[in-house]
């Protein structure tokens, strides 16, 4: 790679949420700021290799992607008022930053307008502020890429229907849009930590990265907020296994077989202070939310010292009380792995089942079937299962696990 597109591939990660704030506050419309900002990144595709980076990379697409708003604006003799923007210089002050000063979590929470459907809040934004492609949104809705383009078209046409703002939301809007953003950070941190794409890093740190420190500034705009102190605990949580999540070969190494020396110490003593504090509030009648149940499952996990040490008993019943507020077959599946330690690989198949209809296409499915099949000796039926599951698994990592786990069936 050269030094041009290694540039080009920083800024769109550095950048693109920036630019497309900007453009947004300066136009009001969305649409116009992701087209802007996708047509300069465009250019310096093809401008940067032969001219070579800018020494501001980002000022230079900023002032590009503003250039092809205006163009844009004047070319398609829109509204009295958009020919009023278009003659504004790049140099007028800004608009007010509202509660929230910074562009990426700001445009989230734009993003995140409750007139929206929680699902077409999530997809655009993951989106729109994201980074994610629609394939990588779309495997992590378990739907096909093109219902997920429909629901994110659809999503923006009813943003222009209703004539819906996007403006900076003040303090007091934060409380009702907060929902929306955990669940686009949450899967954002999760494409990360298990990335889908087929061409990708098995874990992609710069996802889980951004996703913490957005987590992190929510997590001091709403310091009571029980959901995002949760939220903030389970990455943190899950961040600390990362340095045993990848053999060197390139394996995805799971939780059983990690090295646990090499897990963050720093970061599991800051998750597992935020969850006691969490079990405080619990114990004063304060009902935990998803976020903060699954980080307290997490704390479990990473207080054991080994794998045989962990309080299967404990997780299983917090898993009960996740079923209750998340009644999803992602959480049964997952209840099923710890049903598996306590009851046997035979009950856990059971239950895994019966999940068949709705996870068939999910290669986790798959995967804790041909677990469970192996453990209980039904090696040709665990084969079938391993098949699917890298059949449909596109993590490279992962699919090298998945391999090799089938290659030593009898």
């Amino acid at each position: 790679m050269s030094d041009a597109e290694e540039a080009i591939t920083r800024a769109h990660h550095d950048e693109w949420a920036r630019v497309v704030a900007a453009l947004t506050r300066r136009f009001g419309d969305l649409d116009i700021a992701e087209e802007a900002a996708a047509e300069a990144f465009a250019t310096a595709v093809e401008r940067w290799p032969a001219d070579g980076a800018p020494p501001n990379p980002g000022a230079w697409l900023t002032t590009t992607a503003n250039r092809k708003a205006i163009d844009r604006i004047r070319r398609e003799n829109k509204r009295d008022g958009k020919h009023r923007e278009a003659q504004m210089t790049y140099d007028d002050p800004p608009e007010p930053v509202g509660a929230i000063d910074d562009d990426r979590l700001r445009l989230i929470f734009t993003c995140c307008h409750p007139a929206l459907a929680m699902e077409a809040r999530v997809a655009l934004t993951l989106r729109m502020v994201g980074g994610l492609t629609v394939p990588e949104i779309a495997r992590a809705f378990l739907v096909q890429g093109t219902t997920m383009e429909r629901r994110i078209t659809r999503a923006k046409a009813k943003i222009k229907a209703a004539r819906i703002p996007y403006r900076m939301p003040s303090a007091d809007d934060l409380p009702a849009r907060v929902s929306g953003v955990l669940a686009v950070l949450f899967l954002v941190f999760n494409e990360g930590y298990l990335a889908s794409g087929p061409g990708t890093d098995p874990v992609r740190h710069d996802l889980t990265t951004e996703a913490i420190r957005l987590t992190r500034l929510i997590r001091a705009l709403l310091p009571q907020d029980g959901e995002v102190a949760g939220l903030l605990a389970l990455m943190l949580l899950i961040e600390a296994r990362r340095p045993a999540r990848v053999s060197a070969g390139g394996e995805l190494v799971p939780l059983a077989e990690q090295g646990r020396g090499a897990w963050d110490g720093e970061l599991i003593a800051e998750g597992h202070r935020l969850v006691r504090e969490r079990l405080a509030a619990a114990a004063a009648g304060v009902a935990p939310g998803r976020y903060q149940i699954l980080a307290a499952i997490n704390a479990v996990h990473t207080s054991a010292r080994d794998i045989r040490d962990t309080d299967w008993s404990q997780v299983l019943a917090l898993y009960d009380q996740l079923v209750r507020l998340d009644p999803s077959p992602i959480i049964a599946l997952n209840r099923a792995v710890a049903v598996a330690e306590l009851d046997g690989p035979q009950v856990a198949l059971a239950i895994v089942d019966r999940l068949a209809e709705a996870l068939a296409g999910y290669h986790a499915y798959h995967a804790t079937r041909a677990d469970l099949l192996r453990r209980l000796g039904r090696s040709q039926q665990s084969r079938a299962a391993y098949d699917r599951a890298i059949e449909l698994a596109g993590n490279t990592g992962e699919t090298a696990y998945l391999t090799r786990r089938r290659d030593q069936l009898q």
